[in-house]
C-alpha cells in the first residue's frame, strides 16, 4: 500500500460514532508505521525492507495494546475510545500492507513476510511496479470512498 493509509484511517474514523479525539487517533494510527521510512531512507539506505522494522510487527503492537487498553479502561476511561481507534487504525495499516507488501504476522516465531499477492518488480523503479499493478485499484477505491465521505460531510 503506497498512498491509501491516511484515507483508510479517515474512513475508519467516519465509520465510528462521533468522538472528539477519534479522527486524530485514527489518522495517526493509520500512518505511524510508515514513519520508519525515514530510517529506511536516511540510515539504512534501503538495505532492509521497512516492513521488517518493529513498527510493522503486529506482535509488538498487540503487546502495547494489551498493556495500554486495560490501564486506560481503569484509570483514564475517556482515552479508551481514542486509544482503541488508534490501535484499530494501526491494525488496518498492517492488514493493507499485507495485500502486496508483506507483514511479519508470525513474528517473533517466523521472519517470513506474509503477503496476499506478490507485486513483481516489472518496472525500473519499485514505486512504478506498485502503481501499475492491479492491487493499486484497491488504493484508488479507498481514496474514492474517503473523498465521497468527506464531500458528504456526515456519518455513514
Amino acid at each position: 500500500m503506497l498512498t491509501a493509509h491516511l484515507p483508510s484511517g479517515y474512513v475508519l474514523a467516519r465509520l465510528a460514532p462521533e468522538g472528539r479525539w477519534l479522527m486524530p487517533a485514527a489518522l495517526i494510527g493509520a500512518v505511524l508505521p510508515d514513519a520508519d521510512m525515514l530510517w529506511f531512507h536516511f540510515v539504512d539506505q534501503g538495505q532492509i525492507h521497512h516492513h521488517r522494522y518493529w513498527v510493522h510487527v503486529p506482535a509488538f503492537w498487540a503487546a502495547i495494546a494489551a498493556l495500554t487498553l486495560p490501564i486506560l479502561a481503569v484509570w483514564a476511561r475517556r482515552w479508551l475510545a481514542p486509544a482503541a481507534m488508534f490501535f484499530a487504525a494501526l491494525l488496518l495499516h498492517l492488514v493493507l500492507d499485507s495485500i502486496g507488501g508483506g507483514i511479519l504476522w508470525g513474528a517473533p516465531f517466523s521472519d517470513h513476510l506474509y503477503a496476499l499477492v506478490e507485486v513483481p518488480a516489472s518496472q525500473p523503479h519499485w514505486v512504478l511496479s506498485f502503481l501499475l499493478h492491479w492491487t493499486f485499484l484497491l488504493e484508488l477505491g479507498i481514496w474514492a470512498l474517503a473523498l465521497y465521505l468527506w464531500r458528504k460531510g456526515r456519518r455513514i
